[in-house]
């Protein structure tokens, strides 16, 4: 279990729903200018949200929309990155998803909100098709 002052940042906010994935930040990531390159970071948002979504929908699933990405703060190289994901809403077919990027700095608690996004996506069947999310199953 966290301790939630672990994880809480200097303005006292705490990540929104639960981590999806955790990984770290290397040198191949970075853009010219030495950080890490939005990109990457957007991917990685994208393959955790998909984890999400593949549980909710017990199956396949594609990413269809990206809103409102925010990139509040850098990443640097060395940064663990958690990705932590909530359900906004639940369509016939769709999954509405809140994602967030925080980082833990080598050496520099607390972990630091540094992106966030909504993210739509898609169960779809083994032709590619959309199928129905079984709502009950996916809220509880």
């Amino acid at each position: 279990m966290v301790d939630k002052n672990e994880t809480a940042n200097s303005e006292g906010a705490m990540p929104r729903g639960d981590m999806c994935t955790r990984t770290l930040a290397m040198p191949g990531d970075t853009n010219p200018s030495g950080d890490i390159f939005g990109g990457w970071l957007m991917s990685q948002m994208d393959i955790a949200g998909g984890v999400l979504a593949s549980q909710i929908a017990e199956g396949r699933v594609a990413t269809v929309a990206v809103d409102g990405m925010t990139f509040h703060r850098p990443v640097y190289v060395g940064d663990v990155v958690c990705v932590y994901g909530d359900i906004d809403r639940i369509g016939t077919t769709s999954m509405v998803l809140h994602l967030e990027a925080w980082v833990l700095r080598r050496n520099q608690p607390p972990r630091i909100k540094v992106t966030e996004a909504t993210f739509t996506f898609v169960a779809i069947d083994a032709n590619g098709r959309p199928r129905p999310v079984r709502k009950d199953e996916a809220t509880a």
